[in-house]
Protein backbone atom coordinates (compact mmCIF):
# COMPACT_ATOMS: atom_id res chain seq x y z
CA UNK A 1 0.00 0.00 0.00
CA UNK A 2 2.39 2.32 0.74
CA UNK A 3 4.45 1.48 -2.65
CA UNK A 4 1.53 2.50 -4.07
CA UNK A 5 0.59 5.75 -2.62
CA UNK A 6 4.72 6.42 -3.50
CA UNK A 7 3.45 5.88 -7.11
CA UNK A 8 0.95 7.42 -6.85
CA UNK A 9 2.96 10.85 -5.51
CA UNK A 10 5.36 10.66 -8.13
CA UNK A 11 2.57 10.49 -11.23
CA UNK A 12 1.12 13.52 -9.40
CA UNK A 13 4.43 15.43 -9.49
CA UNK A 14 5.02 14.20 -13.04
CA UNK A 15 2.29 15.43 -14.52
CA UNK A 16 2.15 18.68 -12.52
CA UNK A 17 5.18 19.43 -13.64
CA UNK A 18 4.72 18.93 -17.30
CA UNK A 19 1.70 21.25 -17.19
CA UNK A 20 4.06 23.89 -16.29
CA UNK A 21 6.24 23.19 -18.77
CA UNK A 22 3.05 23.09 -21.58
CA UNK A 23 1.86 26.61 -19.90
CA UNK A 24 4.85 27.84 -20.38
CA UNK A 25 5.33 27.22 -24.28
CA UNK A 26 2.31 28.44 -24.75
CA UNK A 27 3.19 31.94 -23.16
CA UNK A 28 6.52 31.79 -24.74
CA UNK A 29 4.91 31.41 -28.66
CA UNK A 30 2.69 34.93 -28.97
CA UNK A 31 6.53 36.44 -28.29
CA UNK A 32 8.11 34.49 -31.07
CA UNK A 33 5.25 35.20 -33.21
CA UNK A 34 5.54 39.16 -32.83
CA UNK A 35 9.23 39.36 -33.43
CA UNK A 36 8.70 38.19 -37.31
CA UNK A 37 6.76 41.75 -37.60
CA UNK A 38 9.15 43.79 -35.84
CA UNK A 39 11.87 42.88 -37.91
CA UNK A 40 10.13 42.95 -41.02
CA UNK A 41 8.90 46.70 -40.26
CA UNK A 42 12.74 47.49 -39.31
CA UNK A 43 13.58 46.78 -42.70
CA UNK A 44 14.04 49.63 -44.90
CA UNK A 45 11.55 49.95 -48.42
CA UNK A 46 11.87 49.95 -51.54
CA UNK A 47 12.69 53.23 -53.22
CA UNK A 48 10.61 53.78 -55.83
CA UNK A 49 11.80 56.24 -58.85
CA UNK A 50 11.58 59.82 -57.42
CA UNK A 51 9.73 61.72 -59.77
CA UNK A 52 11.77 64.96 -60.13
CA UNK A 53 14.31 62.79 -61.60
CA UNK A 54 11.96 61.46 -64.58
CA UNK A 55 10.64 65.07 -65.01
CA UNK A 56 14.18 67.08 -65.11
CA UNK A 57 14.84 69.57 -67.38
CA UNK A 58 17.76 68.47 -69.71
CA UNK A 59 19.96 71.05 -69.36
CA UNK A 60 22.82 70.35 -71.85
CA UNK A 61 25.66 72.35 -72.00
CA UNK A 62 23.90 75.02 -70.03
CA UNK A 63 23.76 73.85 -66.68
CA UNK A 64 21.26 72.55 -64.25
CA UNK A 65 17.72 74.02 -63.99
CA UNK A 66 16.66 77.59 -65.06
CA UNK A 67 15.33 76.72 -68.15
CA UNK A 68 12.95 78.31 -70.08
CA UNK A 69 12.00 78.35 -74.19
CA UNK A 70 13.18 81.76 -75.74
CA UNK A 71 10.53 83.67 -77.56
CA UNK A 72 11.19 83.70 -81.22
CA UNK A 73 8.64 86.15 -83.59
CA UNK A 74 8.16 84.39 -86.98
CA UNK A 75 7.69 86.30 -90.14
CA UNK A 76 4.70 85.27 -92.43
CA UNK A 77 5.23 82.70 -94.64
CA UNK A 78 5.31 84.18 -97.88
CA UNK A 79 6.25 81.72 -101.03
CA UNK A 80 6.21 83.34 -104.46
CA UNK A 81 6.80 82.69 -107.87
CA UNK A 82 7.59 79.57 -109.23
CA UNK A 83 9.62 77.33 -106.88
CA UNK A 84 13.05 75.20 -108.45
CA UNK A 85 14.21 72.32 -107.86
CA UNK A 86 16.25 71.87 -104.64
CA UNK A 87 18.08 68.85 -106.29
CA UNK A 88 19.73 68.24 -103.16
CA UNK A 89 20.47 64.23 -102.12
CA UNK A 90 17.82 63.36 -99.47
CA UNK A 91 21.11 61.98 -97.54
CA UNK A 92 22.34 65.33 -96.84
CA UNK A 93 19.03 67.39 -96.36
CA UNK A 94 17.66 67.91 -93.30
CA UNK A 95 13.96 66.66 -93.24
CA UNK A 96 11.17 69.23 -92.42
CA UNK A 97 8.91 69.25 -89.52
CA UNK A 98 5.74 68.31 -89.45
CA UNK A 99 4.15 71.35 -87.71
CA UNK A 100 5.92 74.10 -85.89
CA UNK A 101 9.43 73.84 -84.57
CA UNK A 102 9.21 72.41 -80.56
CA UNK A 103 10.49 75.46 -78.13
CA UNK A 104 13.99 75.68 -78.17
CA UNK A 105 15.31 76.30 -74.15
CA UNK A 106 18.14 78.44 -72.76
CA UNK A 107 18.82 79.85 -69.26
CA UNK A 108 16.59 82.55 -68.09
CA UNK A 109 17.26 85.88 -68.74
CA UNK A 110 18.82 85.26 -72.48
CA UNK A 111 17.61 87.32 -75.41
CA UNK A 112 18.62 88.20 -78.96
CA UNK A 113 21.80 89.88 -78.32
CA UNK A 114 22.36 90.55 -81.74
CA UNK A 115 19.61 93.23 -82.50
CA UNK A 116 20.81 96.68 -84.42
CA UNK A 117 24.34 95.65 -83.37
CA UNK A 118 26.56 96.56 -86.42
CA UNK A 119 27.02 94.17 -89.52
CA UNK A 120 30.21 94.28 -91.62
CA UNK A 121 30.87 91.70 -94.60
CA UNK A 122 33.26 90.17 -97.30
CA UNK A 123 31.74 92.41 -99.94
CA UNK A 124 29.34 95.34 -100.24
CA UNK A 125 26.05 94.21 -100.62
CA UNK A 126 24.25 94.93 -104.00
CA UNK A 127 20.75 95.62 -102.81
CA UNK A 128 20.40 97.46 -99.33
CA UNK A 129 22.71 98.03 -96.74
CA UNK A 130 24.04 95.20 -94.39
CA UNK A 131 22.18 96.76 -90.84
CA UNK A 132 19.65 95.10 -92.64
CA UNK A 133 20.64 92.42 -90.98
CA UNK A 134 19.68 93.09 -87.58
CA UNK A 135 17.09 95.89 -87.54
CA UNK A 136 14.52 93.12 -86.10
CA UNK A 137 12.29 92.71 -89.71
CA UNK A 138 12.38 89.45 -90.59
CA UNK A 139 9.56 89.38 -93.24
CA UNK A 140 10.34 88.36 -96.88
CA UNK A 141 10.52 91.29 -98.53
CA UNK A 142 13.69 92.82 -96.65
CA UNK A 143 16.82 91.04 -97.43
CA UNK A 144 20.36 91.86 -98.16
CA UNK A 145 21.91 90.22 -101.61
CA UNK A 146 25.71 89.74 -101.31
CA UNK A 147 27.75 88.43 -105.01
CA UNK A 148 28.37 84.81 -105.57
CA UNK A 149 30.97 82.35 -104.35
CA UNK A 150 31.87 82.52 -100.86
CA UNK A 151 30.85 85.06 -98.43
CA UNK A 152 30.36 86.06 -94.98
CA UNK A 153 28.71 88.85 -93.01
CA UNK A 154 29.58 89.28 -89.32
CA UNK A 155 28.32 90.96 -86.43
CA UNK A 156 29.67 92.38 -83.68
CA UNK A 157 27.77 91.96 -80.07
CA UNK A 158 29.60 94.58 -78.76
CA UNK A 159 30.64 92.98 -75.68
CA UNK A 160 31.25 89.68 -74.59
CA UNK A 161 28.30 86.74 -74.15
CA UNK A 162 27.43 83.48 -73.97
CA UNK A 163 25.37 82.15 -77.20
CA UNK A 164 22.74 79.78 -76.25
CA UNK A 165 21.28 80.01 -79.88
CA UNK A 166 21.56 81.71 -83.58
CA UNK A 167 18.73 81.82 -85.56
CA UNK A 168 19.33 82.96 -89.65
CA UNK A 169 16.60 83.73 -92.23
CA UNK A 170 18.97 83.44 -95.46
CA UNK A 171 15.65 83.89 -98.07
CA UNK A 172 11.98 82.49 -97.69
CA UNK A 173 10.46 83.57 -100.20
CA UNK A 174 11.41 80.62 -102.13
CA UNK A 175 11.84 77.25 -100.75
CA UNK A 176 15.26 77.24 -101.84
CA UNK A 177 18.70 75.15 -100.18
CA UNK A 178 21.72 77.38 -99.17
CA UNK A 179 24.94 75.62 -99.63
CA UNK A 180 28.15 75.28 -97.21
CA UNK A 181 26.83 77.32 -94.29
CA UNK A 182 29.15 77.82 -91.81
CA UNK A 183 28.80 79.85 -88.73
CA UNK A 184 31.37 80.88 -86.33
CA UNK A 185 32.09 82.61 -82.69
CA UNK A 186 35.36 84.42 -81.32
CA UNK A 187 36.42 87.05 -79.44
CA UNK A 188 39.05 87.93 -82.19
CA UNK A 189 37.27 90.62 -84.86
CA UNK A 190 39.40 88.52 -87.50
CA UNK A 191 38.84 85.12 -86.60
CA UNK A 192 42.09 84.32 -86.63
CA UNK A 193 42.49 82.95 -82.71
CA UNK A 194 40.07 80.60 -80.34
CA UNK A 195 37.83 80.36 -83.36
CA UNK A 196 34.73 77.88 -82.24
CA UNK A 197 32.46 76.71 -85.11
CA UNK A 198 28.91 76.13 -84.05
CA UNK A 199 27.94 74.99 -87.40
CA UNK A 200 29.15 73.35 -90.81
CA UNK A 201 27.23 71.47 -93.30
CA UNK A 202 30.12 71.79 -95.93
CA UNK A 203 30.52 68.24 -96.75
CA UNK A 204 33.16 68.44 -99.00
CA UNK A 205 35.27 71.62 -97.69
CA UNK A 206 34.50 73.40 -100.78
CA UNK A 207 34.36 76.47 -98.78
CA UNK A 208 38.13 75.85 -96.97
CA UNK A 209 36.85 75.86 -93.88
CA UNK A 210 36.86 71.93 -92.88
CA UNK A 211 34.23 69.18 -93.35
CA UNK A 212 31.17 69.91 -91.86
CA UNK A 213 28.74 67.11 -90.54
CA UNK A 214 25.48 69.06 -90.33
CA UNK A 215 22.49 68.94 -93.20
CA UNK A 216 21.64 71.63 -95.80
CA UNK A 217 17.86 72.47 -94.96
CA UNK A 218 14.75 73.82 -97.26
CA UNK A 219 14.32 77.88 -95.97
CA UNK A 220 10.89 78.65 -94.30
CA UNK A 221 9.66 81.42 -92.51
CA UNK A 222 11.39 79.58 -89.45
CA UNK A 223 14.55 80.09 -89.89
CA UNK A 224 17.59 78.12 -89.60
CA UNK A 225 18.05 77.53 -85.57
CA UNK A 226 21.21 76.63 -84.17
CA UNK A 227 22.37 75.08 -81.09
CA UNK A 228 25.44 77.20 -79.72
CA UNK A 229 25.57 75.24 -76.58
CA UNK A 230 26.53 78.54 -74.60
CA UNK A 231 29.83 79.46 -76.43
CA UNK A 232 30.86 82.35 -75.04
CA UNK A 233 32.03 85.12 -77.85
CA UNK A 234 31.70 88.69 -79.18
CA UNK A 235 31.34 88.10 -83.05
CA UNK A 236 29.87 86.06 -85.08
CA UNK A 237 30.57 85.30 -88.53
CA UNK A 238 28.22 83.51 -90.84
CA UNK A 239 29.64 81.98 -94.66
CA UNK A 240 27.62 80.51 -97.11
CA UNK A 241 28.22 79.56 -100.77
CA UNK A 242 25.15 80.69 -103.24
CA UNK A 243 22.34 78.39 -103.17
CA UNK A 244 19.88 76.15 -105.16
CA UNK A 245 18.21 78.49 -107.43
CA UNK A 246 21.55 80.62 -108.21
CA UNK A 247 25.27 81.98 -107.14
CA UNK A 248 24.06 84.62 -104.74
CA UNK A 249 24.00 84.96 -100.86
CA UNK A 250 21.18 86.51 -98.91
CA UNK A 251 20.41 87.16 -95.65
CA UNK A 252 17.27 88.56 -94.34
CA UNK A 253 17.90 88.51 -90.40
CA UNK A 254 19.67 86.74 -87.76
CA UNK A 255 19.32 86.87 -84.46
CA UNK A 256 21.63 85.80 -81.60
CA UNK A 257 20.30 84.67 -78.11
CA UNK A 258 22.65 84.88 -75.27
CA UNK A 259 23.38 86.14 -72.04
CA UNK A 260 26.32 88.86 -71.12
CA UNK A 261 29.50 86.67 -69.95
CA UNK A 262 30.75 86.78 -66.57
Amino acid sequence: MRNMSLRGLILVLLLASAAVLVQACRQSEPAEQSKQPMEEATKPADQPKRPAEAAKEPAGAFGKGNLEPIVIDLPRAQFIGTPVPTRVSPTRLEKLLNGPRPPFKAPKGTTNVALKKPVRGSSAPFNVELKVITDGDKEAEGYVELGPGRQYVQIDLGAEFNIYAIVIWHYHQQPRVYHDVVVQVCSDQDFITDVTTVFNNDYDNSAGLGLGEGLERIETNEGHLIDSKGVKGRYVRLYSNGNTTDDFNHYTEVEVYGKPAP
